[in-house]
């Protein structure tokens, strides 16, 4: 946990920087473990169910371990309409995961969004924030492939 004290004393151990904090803890593990939640709770001063409750309110959190890469499916009406199941679909045979899971090499996590507010964009997929409009199945699995293989040879080993 000392990269988690390093990240509070970062920001500084007060109340009002606890997002920020999370946001650091998030990044760094890709999801929010119990143990980090249990020492910003101490160091900060705040008690755990307030930081559980700001971990499940916000989207950019998640208290289970998220992949490497995070791919989001927007299915709001537009995308939806123009082939977002479609990509769904082929998401969960390409990756071998349903969607709200991570693969077994930890690369990737795979859910689905109910609108991004970008409907001129659709079908829409986000990989790790950025947006890939007008996705269609065959280039989803050359975005895949791209960050297959722009993993580091010495992770793939693992």
């Amino acid at each position: 946990m000392r990269e988690v004290e390093a990240i509070i004393e970062r920001y500084g151990a007060e109340r009002r920087h606890v997002i920020a904090i999370l946001q650091d803890i998030q990044a760094r593990f890709h999801y929010l473990p119990r143990e980090a939640l249990l020492e910003v709770a101490a160091r900060v001063r705040i008690p755990l169910i307030d930081l559980y409750s700001i971990a499940t309110f916000y989207n950019c959190f998640s208290l289970i371990p998220r992949g490497e890469h995070v791919i989001r499916v927007c299915l709001g009406t537009a995308c939806h309409l123009k082939g977002g199941t479609r990509l769904v679909e082929a998401l969960e045979r390409e990756l071998g995961v349903r969607q709200g899971e991570m693969t077994a090499d930890g690369q990737f996590s795979f859910e689905t969004v109910r609108c991004v507010g970008a409907c001129a964009l659709a079908p829409l997929v986000l990989i790790d924030g950025r947006y890939y409009p007008k996705m269609t199945q065959r280039k989803l699995t050359q975005v895949l492939a791209r960050l297959r293989r722009a993993r580091p040879a010495a992770e793939v080993a693992r």
